[in-house]
């Protein structure tokens, strides 16, 4: 039984006046019998010394984690949810009409089973599916869920939870690995966004498999994310995440949302799902290479590497011979920057000159306006095959306007094309500015088509 602390509530004194009314508990509200913890918020069960619960305190059963609005914020602050507060189960679209009756299926699945593992949290849940697909938004709407409970989340991405680890190496870090690692691996609901995207290390695989072992083990309640092949990952991870036992599987059938928003606004849309597996990892460096040609494939792949994790509104060009891979590190870079968040428009030019073609047609001059102003500010424009010789005049200006615009206003863009010396001279100009614009030559490769069978 509980502990009660608190005195009777008389409704009526001695001398008939109406007795004042007992004080509020501070924390639930309630008065008189009906205060079960004295006003402290929290208990001791009276219970024999066997009892496991013998001289613990708890949390009065009154006062529901709902109600500490104080202890929900510490949460949320470690929590790394800010950025998706307003993600929730009441703003996830499962039924639009832009997605096929098979799709708004997959997405409603998708969606009872995470709303299910977040009222009652136990075991792991895998979410795996394409960009964009929704992954990202029910796996917060499972931790601001679960904080609203009183339980604390830790939401990281892969690539941030090993930054983190690496960071407490420094000499000047504030928290040592130990304590780093310790709250990962024990925190009450960990949701590792993204598993697979990281590049792959011995000592990242190590960091991963040690901290997803020990909840594996501990059956402590864990959320993942995915885009990747499960038969790619390290051996010792798939099998954790394919446990049936442990593990719920779910598998999102949907294209990317951004795609289809786009859509329905009228306006142009990515191609980037169509090279989701041209990344860096399989950016192929020595088949059928000669040594000076694999050295001159893994300096370009590095350069690209590094302009992909800082682009910092620069330039990029490369340019050369069809089939030498400058289509691939392009879609390579668009891959890396939207598994972090970022909005990105990738084109090829013949499908941009499609879309410009309408506005010929087009009466409405703000739909226009709008449809240009897209490609102006998208934070990263990828206009793959950049050719201007064989575009009309009023093709070429338009093209024109856009890459000037983002020229002036220093917008993040990439560029492919076979042949510098043809383009637009406004164009090439631009290109030639060395405070903006980064050139990369892919004509010392051999097309892939062309790589003579065996080379070495």
């Amino acid at each position: 039984m509980l502990k009660r602390l608190s005195e009777k509530n008389l409704a009526i004194s001695s001398d008939g006046d109406p007795e004042p009314a007992a004080p509020s508990c501070k924390f639930c509200g309630a008065q008189g019998d009906a205060i079960l913890c004295g006003g402290l918020g929290s208990l001791r069960y009276d219970v024999p010394m066997s009892d496991p619960r013998f001289g613990k305190m708890f949390r009065c059963p009154n006062y529901s984690p709902e109600q500490d609005s104080e202890r929900i914020d510490r949460l949320r602050h470690w929590s790394h949810l800010d950025a998706f507060s307003d993600k929730s189960f009441q703003n996830f679209a499962y039924d639009s009409l832009f997605h096929s009756p098979a799709e708004q299926n997959s997405l409603k699945m998708a969606y009872q089973r995470a709303y299910d593992f977040a009222i009652k949290p136990e075991s792991w849940l895998l979410l795996s599916g394409t960009y964009g697909c929704g992954k990202t938004h029910l796996a917060a709407a499972i931790g601001n869920q679960c904080l609203r409970q009183g339980i604390s989340v830790l939401f990281i991405t892969t690539p941030d939870l090993l930054d983190h680890l690496r960071a407490t190496y420094a000499p000047n870090a504030e928290t040592t690995y130990d304590e780093m690692f310790d709250r990962m691996r024990n925190v009450e609901l960990l949701i590792l966004d993204d598993l697979g995207v990281e590049q792959p290390s011995p000592w990242a695989i190590e960091k991963l498999f040690q901290l997803l072992n020990h909840r594996y083990s501990y059956n402590l309640p864990t959320v993942i994310t995915t885009n990747a092949d499960l038969d790619k990952l390290d051996p010792r991870i798939r099998s954790r995440l394919l446990d049936t036992e442990k593990t719920s599987l779910v598998m999102i059938s949907a294209p990317d949302y951004r795609t289809q928003t786009l859509r329905q606004q009228g306006l142009l849309a990515s191609t980037l799902h169509l090279y989701q597996h041209q990344t860096f990892e399989t950016f192929d460096t020595q088949t059928n290479l000669l040594a000076e040609e694999s050295r001159i494939a893994q300096e370009l792949l590095l350069e690209a590497f590094e302009y992909a994790k800082q682009p910092m509104e620069r330039w990029l060009l490369l340019h050369g011979a069809y089939g030498t891979g400058k289509t691939h590190l392009a879609a390579a870079i668009a891959n890396h920057r939207a598994e972090r968040g970022e909005d990105v428009l990738m084109i090829a030019l013949p499908d941009l000159m499609d879309y410009l073609k309408t506005f010929r047609s087009d009466s409405n001059e703000s739909s226009t306006e709008q449809r240009l102003q897209h490609l102006r500010t998208v934070p990263l424009l990828i206009l793959d095959d950049l050719k201007t010789d064989h575009l009309s005049a009023w093709s070429q200006e338009k093209v024109f306007q856009i890459i000037d615009y983002r020229y002036v206003a220093r917008k993040t863009t990439l560029f492919t094309t076979p042949n510098v010396d043809k383009l637009d001279q406004r164009i090439l100009l631009r290109f030639l500015d060395a405070r903006l614009c980064v050139s990369l030559d892919f004509n010392p490769l051999p097309a892939y088509v062309k790589r003579p069978y065996p080379r070495r």
